[in-house]
């Protein structure tokens, strides 16, 4: 199991003496949904390995569960997960209005801060309530509204005063409640702290058994390595990187080695794959902590991806439910929408669906909180996604992957391809086909291609293409090697009947031609001395490009196409004859529109793969955000003494935003 969580730079204070309420005993609940069925593990029994997800209880409190609905053995670690989580209070929500007679009342959110410690919103229902009241009143009672502040809620926002006879006397339920409260964080009077009060040198060796299991934990985290083994027993030789770690930290600290591993106590060694977990969780919260700390009220941006799962697919399918998830987290850390300046997403996902409708969501409700492409994103990993809209490319990126792992697949075969293409050159360079000189005609392989910011589809395409012939020779003789199994030689002569074919050379061709343009603007946005002048440049030169090679490259795109092809003697089909569509096996061809092949390679690839591309990057990089970009250029730091800076930019900077600058503010930023 990995816990790939990142810990960036952020030091981790207090969390030794915070983490000592994790390790209690065990405890469960199964599945807290925040639906309003709230379907929780509320087992009355009295065994003591109850586990729960604090992560998983309802934030809002319309959607809880009574607390004496509990088993009794996690009602206090409720308790203590909602006192750190803190009252539930939406500052930015748009609360609806009450009919009440003749006048129309709503919640009034100031009451936030006159009752802050305790005062909760129900989005759900629209209702007030009591945090205090809810984790400890027992009895309903009439005192301060009965059940008002804790069961259906309280609604009549036409009376603030209820709220002061809510609290009542030193004496109330309430402020009872709320002493009870502050016994419960205060882990000294807890009953389980005085049951296993141990000595202090007991007490010593414990924090330093958890001490030595933070630091490395926090070593992982940082360097986003795996914990766990795939054997942990005391006699393995790999138990993982988390023991590995530990016991590295033992055999060099004989403090911490008197009183871990073999010096520790059986049952509290604090090294379980559940204590590991514990503090994972604990150092997550530390973290978004201080980042919430920093980011204060201050305007701010986000940048959303989607998890996977082991399979590889993606969680959140849809601009709502992203939406929803993002709502969460603003409600659970009280962060305001209206204080959102800017919003991007995963680099490689394409900005025409899902991700396009969150997009316009926000801004409904933040008109300034605009697109930006995030720089640290390869863009051309977004440009092959958007391309693969198109089966036919989906097919061919397919086949080249296979093509690169069949010819790769051992150094006997990497050898191989080596000699076969140091042939090719010493034939060409006899021929006058090649250049020769210093730096020329390297030795090289076929490049791959993936999924990471490193890797370029491109230079795997250039690879392939210029190593073509060495490649089809390779196929060939694992074809006739009977050293091969019969699977090997059947995928290699499968592989080479589809590279031999036209489709597959004007393919490679079109994709090369089009990475080839945004190349240079994909490796621009991801230098670390960014020159936001310079990418914009280069964003309008590559759509300009773009748009000539649709208007006016298509005869020399094809003549390039048809060159190739006789040269590796490919066969070129009659542009005029009809285009035959392949038959699905096993089922009849589909009635579909006859076509020429003019048409197919021309409108249904050339023309549908550029417009695709043009698309996406304008969508990417509008006239909105490439001048917003170009304005905030005009604030690069002091180099040639500010020589970036433009008057009519920085005022026009100042207009992009006006919930921040009024039309005053304008004229005086002008002077």
């Amino acid at each position: 199991m990995v816990y790939d969580r990142y810990i960036s730079g952020v030091i981790i204070h207090g969390v030794g003496y915070q983490m000592n309420r994790y390790f209690q005993r065990k405890r469960n609940i199964d599945s807290v949904d925040e639906g309003a069925s709230n379907n929780v593990d509320v087992d009355k029994g009295l065994s003591n390995d109850v586990e729960f997800d604090v992560t998983k209880l309802p934030i809002d409190p319309g959607l809880r569960i009574l607390i004496l609905d509990y088993n009794a053995n996690i009602r206090d670690e409720v308790r203590r997960a909602y006192m750190l989580m803190g009252p539930c209070q939406p500052q930015d929500h748009n609360f609806p209005k009450r009919q009440f007679g003749v006048t129309i009342r709503r919640f009034n959110p100031s009451w936030f801060k006159e009752f802050g410690s305790w005062l909760e919103y129900s989005v759900e229902k629209d209702a007030a309530y009591c945090l205090y009241c809810y984790l400890f009143r027992t009895s309903s009672g009439k005192q301060g509204g009965g059940e008002s502040f804790v069961g259906e809620g309280f609604i009549y926002w036409k009376d603030k005063k209820m709220l002061h006879t809510h609290v009542g006397l030193h004496d109330s339920a309430h402020n009872q409640a709320c002493i009870k409260c502050e016994v419960l964080t205060n882990q000294e009077q807890h009953i389980q702290s005085v049951f296993y009060k141990q000595s202090e040198q007991a007490r010593n060796a414990y924090v330093t058994r958890l001490n030595a299991s933070i630091d490395c934990v926090r070593v992982l985290l940082r360097q986003r390595h795996s914990f766990r083994g795939h054997d942990e027993s005391e006699d393995s030789l790999n138990p993982g990187n988390f023991l590995v770690q530990y016991q590295f930290l033992a055999a060099h600290n004989e403090v911490i080695n008197a009183v871990t591993l073999g010096n520790a106590p059986h049952n509290c060694k604090l090294t379980s794959p559940d204590v590991q977990k514990d503090i994972v969780n604990a150092c997550a919260i530390e973290t978004i902590n201080v980042i919430i700390k920093d980011v204060g009220d201050s305007l701010y941006s986000i940048l959303v991806d989607e998890s996977c799962d082991m399979s590889m697919k993606e969680q959140i399918t849809t601009a709502l439910s992203l939406k929803a998830a993002i709502d969460k987290v603003f409600s659970r850390y009280n962060l305001s929408m209206s204080r959102l300046r800017g919003q991007g997403y995963d680099g490689a996902s394409n900005m025409q669906g899902k991700f396009n409708g969150l997009k316009t969501l926000i801004l409904n409700e933040s008109p300034c909180a605009f697109y930006i492409q995030c720089f640290a994103h390869q863009l051309q990993l977004a440009l092959v996604t958007i391309a693969k809209k198109n089966i036919h490319i989906t097919n061919f990126f397919g086949v080249v992957g296979n093509v690169i792992n069949t010819v790769g697949a051992s150094s006997k075969r990497c050898d191989l391809l080596r000699e076969k293409q140091l042939d090719f050159i010493v034939e060409a360079l006899e021929k006058c086909e090649i250049l020769s000189g210093q730096g020329l005609n390297q030795e090289t392989t076929l490049q791959r291609s993936g999924d990471t910011r490193w890797s370029s589809h491109y230079n795997s395409l250039v690879s392939l293409l210029a190593m073509f012939s060495s490649v089809v020779d390779v196929l060939a003789i694992i074809i006739e090697d009977e050293s091969c199994s019969c699977d090997q030689r059947s995928d290699a002569t499968n592989l080479l009947e589809l590279i031999q074919r036209f489709d597959f050379v004007f393919n490679l061709q079109l994709m090369r031609s089009v990475l080839g343009i945004s190349n240079e603007l994909s490796k621009a946005l991801q230098r670390k001395d960014q020159d936001i002048v310079n990418a914009m440049q280069l964003v309008r030169l590559c759509k300009r490009r773009l748009q000539i090679m649709r208007d006016e490259g298509w005869d020399s795109f094809l003549e390039e196409v048809c060159s190739f092809c006789q040269k590796h003697y490919i066969h070129v089909p009659n542009m005029d004859d009809m285009f035959v569509r392949l038959a699905i096996r096993g089922r009849p061809q589909r009635n579909s529109p006859e076509i020429t092949n003019l048409h197919h390679y021309r409108v249904d690839l050339f023309y549908s793969v550029i417009d695709l591309q043009l698309q996406e990057l304008n969508d990417r990089f509008s006239e909105v955000n490439t001048e917003l970009l170009l304005c905030v250029a005009c604030l690069c730091p002091p180099q040639d003494s500010f020589s970036s800076f433009d008057k009519k930019n920085l005022i026009r900077l100042a207009e992009i935003y006006p919930l921040d600058f009024s039309a005053v503010d304008c004229i005086v930023l002008s002077d």
